[in-house]
């Protein structure tokens, strides 16, 4: 649907920035520190949300962005005493290459054959990640040492351990991506994207290289997981396989098609709402697990296409 008032999915985009923002100043120290951590996992499922919710392909394999990142930045830091700023921009790079070189061999493919191509890619990096345990850490992973996550500015020095410049520092990175996710679906790219999407053989007709198109979506979703996962190495300091398995896959999955997926604010709210049931639930009982299934039942029951992608369908069809 075609929105009357352009500047209205900005404004609101920009609302909730400054939501996050505030929320800074009075949350208590737990939910400081969970909400920062999910606004970097968000930008994870930000990530996997333009490939999957624009694009139409279901993939299998993108914890190995997400780890491309955080061992980049947590390996620059530990074995080669680099800055912040530079590990963070090495594991934004080792993202974007890897995702080049995923995409120009697994699209190749399509439908559950490209699911499959990239979880097999996906199980590779896995291993590999475990065979070099002596620099990866293995399955144990490796702690980035404290006195090294510091952002420096001349003489001004920002430990990335302090509460508020961590929160701060994923606050910035999420809202970073938030609005160039939003300006990329709003512009024709995005709309080549959504086309393929629909009908990738009407848009070939209408002239458009669809693998050329694909494999940009490809390279920019991977390089966002990657982003993501770089500061997650450097925010939390700790880099492990674990985040490289296929369960890392699953859960951008399945917190996009909470939140809804192809809506730009999705991913963080598929990501909040799990992971704010998972902690509620857990304090309770030992079966959080049961009542986590009982409630996913019932909100694709109640909201098919996600939460905000429901409420976009029938009630505000503008939203991104």
């Amino acid at each position: 649907m075609k929105d009357a008032s352009p500047a209205k999915p900005y404004a609101l985009h920009l609302g909730v920035i400054a939501l996050l923002f505030a929320l800074s100043f009075v949350l208590p120290d737990y939910h400081h520190g969970l909400l920062a951590r999910i606004m970097v996992l968000a930008v994870f499922a930000m990530g996997y949300n333009m490939l999957f919710g624009y694009v139409g392909l279901l993939s299998l394999g993108h914890a190995m962005f997400f780890a491309a990142g955080l061992y980049g930045a947590g390996l620059a830091v530990i074995h080669l005493g680099w800055s912040v700023p530079a590990a963070f921009a090495v594991g934004i790079l080792c993202g974007a290459v890897l995702s080049l070189v995923i995409g120009v061999l697994a699209l190749r493919t399509s439908g559950v054959a490209f699911m499959i191509v990239t979880m097999m890619f996906a199980q590779v990096f896995y291993l590999v990640m475990l065979y070099l345990a002596s620099w990866t850490g293995g399955d144990q992973g490796m702690v980035v040492p404290q006195p090294a996550r510091v952002l420096s500015f001349g003489a001004t020095s920002l430990e990335l351990t302090n509460p508020t410049v961590r929160y701060m520092s994923a606050l910035a990175l999420f809202s970073i991506v938030l609005l160039v996710t939003l300006a990329i679906v709003r512009s024709r790219y995005g709309r080549v994207l959504v086309a393929i999407r629909e009908n990738e053989e009407r848009t070939k007709m209408l002239g458009y290289d669809t693998f050329s198109n694909k494999l940009a979506a490809v390279v920019v979703s991977g390089t966002i997981c990657a982003a993501s996962g770089a500061a997650y190495a450097l925010l939390f300091g700790y880099v492990g396989s674990s985040f490289a398995s296929v369960q890392y896959s699953i859960l951008p999955l399945l917190w996009v098609l909470l939140g809804g997926a192809a809506t730009t604010l999705g991913p963080l709210v598929g990501t909040l709402f799990m992971y704010y049931v998972v902690d509620i639930t857990s304090g309770y009982t030992s079966a959080y697990l049961l009542i986590v299934g009982i409630a996913l039942i019932l909100l694709v029951l109640f909201f098919p296409k996600g939460i905000l992608g429901t409420i976009r369908h029938r009630w505000l069809g503008w939203l991104p």
